[in-house]
């Protein structure tokens, strides 16, 4: 037969239930805290360096002293005195001798026997201003000028009104990079 459920019974189950539900909740929660402490601590444990680590900083320190020690791995190697021109809007856009398009905006040069790509210093004795350009090209090809840079290096030089000036010339040499020829167009 059919049970007789009492309104203050019902209540009073329903109350039990609730706290049972409660509770479970409760521990589901505390379980969860407490394994994400266990983690949380496991985990700071291992952002601790181990002694082997300790080690692997100090000999890192070391390396970075040699780095940065004051070894000087770019030279200039004087080359001498050479007449100069500059050569710009007539030949912007064509190719060079080595394949470029010349960008008379660019810090390059023009010479007779130098290799593609060698880097030379060019100093102005008259302001002491000096630009490094990239060799790309030949020429000159006018008596008594041993190099011919573009509008870019001759404005930087402030030769640029006067059109040749005499240029005091450093090859410059990278000490141990092993890098590439560039080709840039």
């Amino acid at each position: 037969m059919s049970e007789v459920i009492n309104k203050d019974n019902f209540v009073s189950q329903i109350s039990i239930i609730n706290n049972e539900v409660l509770l479970r909740s409760l521990t589901k929660v505390l379980l969860f805290s407490l394994l994400l402490m266990l983690v949380g601590f496991t985990a700071v444990g291992e952002l601790l360096p181990s002694e082997s680590e300790a080690n692997l900083t100090e000999e890192t320190a070391t390396v970075n002293d040699v780095i940065n020690s004051s070894r000087t791995i770019i030279n200039y190697i004087e080359v001498g005195s050479w007449h100069a021109s500059w050569y710009g809007a007539k030949f912007h856009g064509r190719k060079t001798a080595n394949g470029e398009v010349f960008d008379q905006d660019a810090f390059t040069a023009a010479h007779r026997t130098l290799e593609f790509g060698t880097l030379l210093r060019l100093t102005n004795p008259e302001n002491e201003r000096s630009v490094i350009v990239r060799v790309n090209d030949r020429g000159p090809f006018i008596r008594n000028r041993q190099i011919d840079i573009s509008r870019a290096a001759a404005t930087e030089l402030g030769m640029l009104h006067d059109g040749v000036a005499e240029l005091k010339v450093e090859k410059v040499q990278l000490e141990n990079i092993n890098f590439p020829m560039l080709h840039l167009n």
